[in-house]
């Protein structure tokens, strides 16, 4: 039997996440348990959602259609000059000056057939139906992220922003393509929509509408904060194409950090029982989307707002 060195210990993986770089499978960060074995039951995807607050659901998608979305909004990227015409399209290396952003509503990318047919027919829809055992509608408006180096996603609840109608809407991310650690994943902080060191930030923040009152909507960009303060774990995953995270209105999530040189491309979609209240801002021909933001003057910073609720 060989005997391991003295003094050496096994090797961990440290993954960066905002401004703080955690060890995977310590105290602060773990990986998610998927929820592959429970898809023939929807009381019990229920019950698992209840409790963890997120699903992940290996290839919920059809991994082909991920890939022809992802071509076909790589071609367009290309044509618009933002990719390195050096690099593989596919591979979603961007020039210098091109780092990504966001391309939510009706665009070059969210209008792609591929995209399209992805996020709002078949599989996804099949999927939300089983889960509610209703007839089920998905939000008109389509959030579309390409991330780049350095990038990320500060803490924050769903419901801040599209909270005006049923509490029972769910989030579904969706990685248009592979998405490695190193890309920057989602990540989400379990137990955060039921656990009683959320509970006053939950009635505080997670009852604020960013257009009603006017703040950008990240409770934090620090996720150590969260869980040295209120408890919980962050978990996360490596994501291949087909690969989706389903979760809750009222469940912290933020991401990794980008340190790769690719630009992390996914989607954000909502869901919900068809015949319950929608939220106005999401739905129609042309979505209103965000209004509250139009006059600086007015905007309130979350750090002000935080001091106002104790939290």
């Amino acid at each position: 039997m060989i005997q391991p060195a003295l003094g050496k210990t096994p090797s961990t993986r440290t993954l960066r996440f905002g401004p703080a770089d955690l060890e995977l499978g310590g105290a602060h960060l773990g990986e998610m348990r998927e929820a592959n074995a429970l898809l023939d039951d929807p009381q019990a995807l229920r019950a698992r959602l209840a409790d963890d607050g997120y699903l992940l659901i290996r290839g919920l998608h059809d991994p082909g259609l991920v890939l022809e979305a992802r071509r076909q909004m790589a071609e367009a990227l290309a044509a618009n000059g933002q990719l390195d015409a050096d690099a593989p399209i596919m591979d979603l290396v961007p020039r210098p000056e091109s780092q990504g952003g966001f391309f939510g509503g009706d665009n070059d990318l969210t209008t792609c057939p591929a995209f399209q047919e992805l996020v709002s027919r078949d599989r996804v829809m099949d999927f939300f139906r089983h889960y509610f055992q209703a007839p089920v509608r998905t939000f008109d408006f389509k959030w579309l992220r390409l991330v780049g180096h350095g990038g990320f996603t500060g803490a924050h609840l769903d419901v801040v922003y599209m909270g005006r109608g049923t509490q029972d809407l769910y989030t579904c991310w969706t990685p248009i393509g592979d998405v490695p650690f190193e890309q920057g994943p989602l990540a989400i902080c379990v137990g955060s929509h039921r656990l009683p060191g959320f509970a006053k930030m939950q009635e505080t923040y997670g009852n604020m509408d960013v257009d009603r009152d006017h703040v950008v909507g990240w409770f934090t960009s620090d996720p150590l904060e969260v869980v040295e303060r209120f408890g919980g774990r962050w978990v996360t995953s490596e994501f291949k194409a087909g690969d989706a995270l389903v979760f809750g209105m009222r469940t912290l999530h933020a991401s990794l950090t980008n340190v790769s040189g690719r630009l992390r491309l996914s989607s954000d979609t909502r869901y919900q029982r068809a015949a319950d209240p929608v939220d106005e801002r999401w739905i129609g021909e042309k979505p209103i989307a965000h209004y509250g933001w139009a006059d600086p003057a007015k905007n309130v910073d979350m750090a002000e707002m935080r001091r106002r609720w104790g939290v």
